[in-house]
């Protein structure tokens, strides 16, 4: 049946660090790995192996964590490949194996025999060693059809698990992806797996129709990372088959955007706003027009729930705000205001916008204060602060903070002197919140080195977001304000 019980084999920790810039740590690595097992994904490709040591060390600490997915290493057509995957205790391999005339004459300078053999002979040698076999066929969607079979044929009497078809450099339209698994999945007597890259933006769509043709894995990627333009998305093949299919996958989706985030973090990736699903704007309104129809029904101009995604959903105030946006903005910050009221509060707005402002969520709760004469005090004051930086010093950072009205006095260290005041601001309230800091952006609103700068945060707390602003010639300073008002409004 069409989407039966369909695996997905996420790629991410390898993956994402074939993206240039991107080193994670063992200890990144452990948290990724961690939540794609929240997730629900069935294995996951914890590195490769023989790359060095170090990437070792974190395979194995992934390994040692006792998750329920399948952990995997990639390999090469070759021993030693194996060697040290199996010195890493994994549970699988995937093992690749060049399968395009191009791949096989020009990089590995020998022909398709000498391939086949080297694949079967470690395919072989891999099950001798107790290890589940992926044998994957680099470059599939430039092969020839009729050796990549037979390929794989051998590779099933060999012993592999399953085989894979890698479209290497994104070639596949979705009508031939369907036609060629439909062809090999007949074929072949192994579960087959599609991977993806996105050269041409058609990854997502390949994967389905593969899927559509037989496939019963797919390789995938948190954020759709990867090297050049990335993978196969995971969100995005896993909502195509849940909500526009109506197959469940066994994929937690309220976990997707925290696993998001969190992977966006610690690869410094960020995710493109008008990303599907996941970016900043997906479920984010301004237009009065658009706002108006969802305070009727928010299926008018949302797709999906966003709490399907483990998200919420957010209206954007500026000078497009109408009186459904400010109505729907204030309500849902718990506050009730009169007609007056409201055309005051959207005056102020549009007064901001018009000057070229991004109304933050504090901002709006400030405004909406000030109209209905509201005093609430702030749960966390800053007292004094002081940081200390140079070329020779780890930046630290010191603040004294009245929290709940009690003096709270923390220092922190960082990759500089703002991430340090972040630190000793987050030790200082962790009595109360665990606040992550999801986005950060500086603008100078005045030239010179004296200039007056702008500092735009988004703050989350158990899921809720928040944007804060903070604005003074001190950059750190301005960060700080920024963080506190961001904090004030979350708890």
């Amino acid at each position: 049946m069409l989407f039966e019980n369909v695996r997905f084999l996420d790629t991410t920790l390898r993956d994402g660090e074939q993206t240039p810039g991107v080193a994670l740590t063992s200890k990144d690595k452990v948290d990724i790995a961690t939540k794609l097992d929240e997730l629900g994904v069935n294995v996951i490709e914890a590195g490769s192996a023989i790359t060095s040591e170090g990437e070792r060390e974190s395979i194995r600490a992934v390994v040692a964590e006792g998750l329920n997915a399948e952990i995997c290493s990639y390999c090469r057509i070759m021993k030693p490949d194996v060697d040290y995957a199996l010195a890493c205790d994994v549970d699988s391999i995937h093992l690749v194996a060049p399968v395009s005339d191009l791949h096989i004459n020009v990089k590995l300078k020998k022909d398709r025999e000498a391939v086949r053999k080297m694949a079967i002979e470690t395919t072989e040698y891999a099950k001798e060693h107790g290890l589940i076999v992926e044998l994957s066929g680099e470059d599939a969607s430039r092969a020839d059809l009729e050796f990549l079979k037979s390929l794989y044929i051998d590779g099933v009497d060999a012993g592999a698990d399953r085989l894979c078809f890698c479209d290497t450099v994104g070639l596949l339209v979705p009508e031939k992806a369907e036609l060629i698994f439909k062809d090999i999945c007949s074929a072949v007597k192994a579960p087959v797996s599609i991977h993806c890259h996105d050269d041409f933006g058609l990854a997502t769509s390949n994967t389905i129709a593969a899927l559509r043709g037989g496939a019963q894995q797919a390789h995938v990627t948190i954020n759709g990372i990867g090297e050049r333009a990335g993978n196969t998305s995971l969100e995005e093949v896993v909502m195509t088959i849940e909500w526009l299919y109506k197959h469940k996958t066994g994929i937690n989706t309220k976990e997707i955007f925290k696993t998001s985030r969190l992977v966006s973090r610690l690869t410094g990736i960020p995710v493109a706003p008008n990303k599907s699903l996941i970016g900043g704007n997906a479920f984010t309104h301004e237009a009065g027009i658009h706002v108006h129809g969802l305070l009727a029904d928010t299926e008018t101009y949302e797709p999906i729930k966003p709490e399907i995604l483990g998200r919420e959903r957010k209206i954007v105030l500026g000078k497009h705000a109408g009186k459904s946006s400010v109505t729907l903005a204030v309500k849902e910050m718990g506050f009730e205001v009169d007609d007056s009221q409201l055309h005051e509060i959207l005056n102020r707005v549009k007064e901001l916008g018009d000057h070229g402002k991004k109304v933050t969520d504090a901002d709006l709760q400030t405004i909406t204060e000030t109209v209905l004469s509201i005093q609430r005090e702030a749960k966390v004051i800053l007292e004094e602060y002081t940081v200390v930086s140079g070329n020779k010093v780890t930046p630290t950072a010191s603040v004294k903070l009245k929290v709940d009205g009690q003096d709270v006095v923390e220092a922190g260290i960082g990759d500089g002197p703002v991430d340090a005041a972040f630190a000793s601001i987050r030790k200082g309230i962790s009595g109360i919140a665990d606040v992550q800091l999801e986005e950060y952006h500086v603008d100078a609103i005045s030239g010179g080195t004296d200039a007056l700068v702008e500092v735009l945060v988004k703050l989350s707390k158990d899921g809720k977001m928040v944007t804060a602003r903070g604005s003074r010639t001190d950059i750190v300073m301005a960060s700080v304000e920024a963080v506190i008002n961001g904090i004030n409004r979350l708890i």
